[in-house]
């Protein structure tokens, strides 16, 4: 009845892995040097990987939902000025903050700014440090060695290329500019908290201070960058609105002057003709002059506007100079080397000389 029961598959598989552990261990000899040749390669790509230094900053900004003109609207319903309470949906977007900073303005805007290294001995500008003071590990120089020198050798039957005279178009970059503007992408980043709209700024550079002073320059920019977009049509109402003040400002001194200029002059005259010019002239100060008082109203509230449109942020965690690296791992890469070797040794023990001897047998 229990003809389908077969319990010596336990004891088969228990004797299979004491056996492949024996066999492990009869060659630990080879597990152990491969661990030490991994060790000495781990020290050595450690030291080799520059040191890289993060720093992140995070700010809150207010929503932009258009529902919060508060005293303004009320001001404004005094003067008669009805804004509405649909002030428009925000473009600009906290969840579209990382393509403005990864856009190619806004990086292209970063080349300019002076960078101070910790030490002092460094005084540049972003572009010049990213494109001549980065370094990178030994290897990569080898490797890219052959691709220099196809580069060189293609370039002796080419024209050479317009220095142009020092300005940069983000419309037009030459390839240097652009391979800068791929390598900061790589090292500034962005993310927003879609549940309480925290913005993240990260940046990673080779040296400490100028990571801090990077990420300080990223977040005022993005500050400014939202701002003169929310502000944007406030501002060009105010000029208009300043605009039309000071016509209506000139007109009103006009008439008043032309008014005040003819009563001098017909003080003592009884003429009917005199009586009714200076009606037209006190009928026209008295509509340049209400003019005028609308509009120096609605330039008050022109400027409110701005001040209403202009973004409050909260920076909840300001850019400090990080004390250390954030990479590379000297102690995640040792034991990546020592395990993978360990590991290679191992099958290499249990299954390799196996597959080498067979091979060689058929052979």
């Amino acid at each position: 009845m229990n003809e389908n029961i077969e319990y010596p598959q336990t004891s088969e598989d228990e004797i299979d892995l004491v056996e492949l552990f024996r066999e492990v261990w009869k060659g630990r000899k080879l597990i152990y040097v491969c661990c030490g040749i991994a060790v000495v390669l781990a020290l050595v790509v450690g030291f080799s990987i520059p040191k890289e230094y993060t720093t992140t900053a995070t700010l809150a900004s207010e929503s932009a939902d258009g529902k919060s003109l508060g005293n303004l609207g009320a001001l404004a319903s005094m003067a008669g000025v009805n804004l509405g309470s649909n002030g428009g949906t925000d473009a600009v977007l906290p969840e579209l903050y990382p393509d403005v900073v990864s856009s190619v303005p806004f990086m292209v805007g970063l080349f300019d700014v002076q960078v101070t290294s910790l030490d002092g001995d460094m005084q540049t500008d972003v572009y010049n440090y990213v494109f001549e003071e980065l370094r990178s590990p030994w290897w990569s120089a080898v490797a890219a060695a052959p691709f220099k020198l196809l580069g060189w050798f293609m370039s002796l039957f080419r024209d050479e290329e317009p220095s142009g005279d020092g300005t940069r178009d983000p419309f037009h970059l030459n390839k240097d500019e652009m391979s800068v503007v791929r390598s900061l992408r790589d090292r500034i980043s962005v993310s927003v908290d879609k549940k309480t709209s925290v913005v993240t700024i990260s940046v990673t550079m080779q040296d400490p201070m100028i990571s801090a002073t990077l990420t300080d320059v990223v977040m005022r920019d993005l500050q400014d960058y939202v701002s003169e977009y929310r502000t944007n049509k406030a501002r060009h109402d105010l000029e208009f609105t300043q605009s039309l003040f000071d016509e209506a400002q000139r007109n009103y001194y006009a008439a008043q002057q032309a008014y005040a200029g003819y009563m001098d002059s017909n003080q003592n005259i009884a003429l009917r003709s005199a009586r009714i010019e200076q009606e037209r002239l006190q009928n026209e100060m008295s509509l340049s002059y209400n003019l005028y008082n609308q509009m120096a109203q609605q330039l008050q509230l022109a400027k409110a506007k701005v001040q209403e449109s202009t973004p409050v942020y909260t920076v909840l965690q300001p850019a400090i100079v990080p004390l250390k690296a954030s990479k590379p791992s000297k102690m995640m890469i040792l034991v990546g080397f020592v395990f993978l070797a360990a590991a290679g040794a191992a099958a290499w023990i249990l299954f390799g000389r196996k597959l080498l001897a067979g091979f060689r047998e058929e052979k």
